[in-house]
């Protein structure tokens, strides 16, 4: 349900996942710091950096029933598809969680 309207009711379930993901990701770049290997992880936390910053995009277009949600939310499950599969290789519990909070919200992206 929207908090003011009903107009953007049909994106509520894809908002919630693309903020749940960029939650993720944040939650999952400050445990990435932390770890022994973090040099090894640069390039992922870029990419988990990327995928916080576009989900919280997709949000905010769908929250204002953009005429560009298609076009942002394809992209957004793109970079979505990309950081899972990138924090799948690192095998912490954290990085597992990330990739699937990614993967569904690339799913939901896509449907859009």
């Amino acid at each position: 349900m929207g908090v003011v309207s009903t107009c953007t009711d049909q994106y509520q379930t894809c908002i919630d996942q693309c903020n749940r993901c960029a939650q993720a990701c944040h939650e999952c770049i400050m445990l990435c710091l932390k770890e022994p290997d973090v040099a090894a992880r640069k390039d992922h936390i870029a990419m988990m950096m990327d995928c916080t910053s576009l989900c919280k995009e997709a949000a905010c277009l769908m929250s204002s029933n953009s005429k560009h949600v298609k076009e942002i939310c394809q992209l957004c499950a793109t970079v979505c598809d990309e950081c899972s599969t990138g924090c799948a290789q690192f095998k912490d519990d954290h990085c597992q969680k990330c990739a699937a909070e990614c993967k569904k919200c690339a799913d939901l992206c896509r449907s859009m």
